[in-house]
């Protein structure tokens, strides 16, 4: 029988380049190392201990071999101080470059410290791998010296967990973890390696993963969907019949690179976007067709016009409860809802989608686009972008700007002026989070970090480190609040340790706001251990004695406007206290149980005169 030709296909496979490494006889931690280099690691966060110790001796080893021409380091390896902060600070340098970020850390407490930045990634969808020390083999379940169940624990907080128990699994099991943290929707993976492991000498592969057949049959069957025409023309003959159509943008936008796909779709068809917490920057937000953020503190404009709209089209959002707190009153008129997200558990999760597709979104909106214009749809729109620019001129963001405290709007207004939308911003969790979302503004995607579904206080600050590692030549500010910053102030220290030109600016409103605000609004103004006033934290001399060459307090309004100009010129890490108006509130605010009709705008944003319906506000849900 004659031999079968190789197919074209076949002949067009390129050959895979063998490793330089492959066959080499090297210990389980120079092969962790070897592989964080193949998979271009730039940086690494994270804090030693025993059970990690070899690892750490092989970064060593391998920066001190592969020193750069200019003796820097190929992968530096940057000491927080605490765990925490290495996991938040990975998940800046994530959420910053879009990379996946890095942490390693020991066995026991270093691995428990990681679990609420793991959780925090998995919640934003955000890509991390993490290594964590174990106790050796033997010992595990012994109840061993800084032993605790990681993968146990892990489970049920990181998208996936490895506890490597094989030595000559390393290898795999690291690689494959880096593909299961950026494929489908990113998130965090967990990487268990006993001390034993770490110090056993294998043979390096250079290529190998695990098998992983249903992931990736799933993944495959995922990424490879695509629109048909009949997809496509249900879509636009849907579109077309609408008056008031809306797009709602969320953070998948951003995850999967879709931002200037987004931007070219509304433009084409001229359709208004409001984006999520997690979206903001999907879309210009001085863009004409933006309407900023929707939600329980999105604009007043903004959710107004979801009030309004006919046509909901939601990508990469998953109808959370900040946005959609009583699901069956969500944009109540809009007659066709289509929903595109690369997870399928997303569709009619919450809200029951006319139309939808599980698969890429920078996919499935070039092919709307080309379709679209290829048969020439294009929706009338001209009477909705009127009400759109009506809503926005009458229910403009707004406060009091009389007042002789000093307002954080106004602070953050200053901020703008001088960034202009183009600084990255990373924020802890509470009111000065969404007067950033709601003041400042955001040209490009990755400029807004922010801990958005976990809500964890103490975010900002080594979000900020990461995201300055991420983007040397950036404008990077944290904005905090002084109850937040006190969570992992200690990274003030990081901040000086290396250089970092990053601007801490702390809204100081004596307590936790968010908490009074609510306590106000609800519990008949009792502050239950929300009010700091009795405390006696000085911050300016802790960043002073952390080592900032630049801190100030800034206490009258007449000087804010001088005193903000230097802190942003200032060229290396710089601090500034505000204390601001403590009755300052976020506004507009949608009630637990409310929904968006019963909006409370406050007193300077002017509200619509609708008649209050549905369920009877009531402080079930933060």
């Amino acid at each position: 029988m004659p031999l079968l030709k190789p197919t074209p296909a076949a002949e067009a496979e390129p050959a895979i380049a063998r490793h330089p490494l492959a066959g080499t006889a090297m210990s389980g931690a120079d092969v962790v190392v070897q592989v964080l280099a193949d998979e271009g690691v730039e940086v690494l966060f994270g804090y030693s201990g025993g059970a990690i110790l070899p690892v750490y001796d092989a970064v060593f080893r391998h920066n001190a071999e592969h020193l750069r021409p200019d003796g820097s380091e190929p992968m530096p390896l940057i000491v927080p101080a605490n765990e925490q902060g290495a996991g938040f600070m990975a998940a800046g340098f994530a959420r910053a470059s879009g990379k996946v970020g890095v942490a390693i850390v020991t066995s026991g407490p270093g691995a428990t410290n990681m679990v609420t930045p793991v959780r925090d990634c998995t919640a934003d969808s955000i890509p991390m791998v993490v290594i964590c020390g174990q106790v050796a083999t033997q010992a595990i379940g012994s109840d061993a010296f800084q032993e605790a169940p990681i993968s146990n624990i892990m489970s049920s907080c990181a998208k996936h967990v490895f506890l490597v128990t094989e030595a000559d699994k390393l290898e795999a099991t690291l690689r494959t973890a880096f593909t299961i943290a950026r494929s489908g929707r990113p998130g965090p993976v967990v990487v268990d390696v006993p001390k034993d492991v770490q110090n056993t000498t294998v043979v390096f592969d250079g290529k190998e993963e695990l098998p992983l057949p249903g992931y990736r049959a799933r993944l495959r069957a995922i990424e490879q969907a695509t629109l048909s025409d009949a997809d496509c023309e249900t879509f636009f003959q849907a579109l077309l019949q609408a008056r008031r159509p809306l797009i709602y943008a969320g953070g998948g936008v951003i995850a999967s690179g879709s931002s200037a796909l987004l931007r070219q779709f509304a433009e084409t068809f001229a359709l208004p976007v409001t984006t999520t917490l997690m979206g903001i920057g999907s879309v210009d937000t001085t863009h004409p067709l933006a309407l900023h953020m929707l939600g329980m503190h999105g604009t007043a404009y903004a959710n107004y016009a979801v009030e309004d709209c006919d046509f909901l089209f939601a990508l990469g959002a998953r109808f959370d409860d900040r946005v959609a707190g009583v699901p069956s009153q969500f944009a109540p008129k809009a007659k066709f809802i289509a929903h595109i997200d690369i997870d399928p558990a997303e569709i009619n999760k919450v809200k029951p989608a006319d139309w939808h597709h599980v698969g890429p979104l920078d996919r499935a909106l070039q092919r709307l686009t080309q379709y679209g214009k290829v048969h020439g749809h294009q929706p009338a729109l001209a009477d909705w972008h009127a009400h759109i620019a009506a809503l926005k001129q009458q229910h403009a963001m707004n406060y009091d700007r009389d007042s002789a405290l000093i307002q954080p709007y106004a602070v953050l207004e200053e901020i703008n002026r001088h960034t202009q939308g183009r600084a990255i911003i990373s924020t802890g969790v509470g009111q000065h989070q969404m007067w950033a979302a709601q003041y400042l503004d955001f040209r490009s995607p990755r400029h807004w970090l922010t801990s958005g579904s976990m809500g964890t206080m103490g975010f900002g600050l080594p979000a900020a480190v990461g995201a300055q590692f991420a983007r040397r030549d950036a404008l990077v500010i944290d904005v905090d609040g002084d109850a937040s910053i006190r969570m992992n102030l200690g990274e003030l220290e990081t901040v000086t340790t290396y250089g970092l030109p990053v601007k801490v600016l702390v809204l100081n409103n004596v307590g936790d706001g968010m908490v009074r605000q609510w306590q106000k609004l609800f519990f008949k103004g009792r502050f239950a251990s929300s009010d700091k006033s009795l405390h006696r934290k000085d911050f300016v001399r802790a960043a002073e004695a952390d080592g900032f060459g630049w801190a100030r307090r800034l206490e009258r309004r007449e000087d804010m406007a001088a005193t903000i100009a230097e802190f942003l010129a200032f060229e290396g890490p710089a601090f500034l206290e505000v204390m601001i108006d403590p009755d300052a509130g976020v506004y507009p605010m949608v009630g637990p149980g409310a929904n968006y009709s019963q909006m409370i705008t406050g007193d300077f944003i002017p509200s619509r005169q609708v008649a209050h319906t549905g369920e009877v506000a009531a402080p079930d849900a933060f």
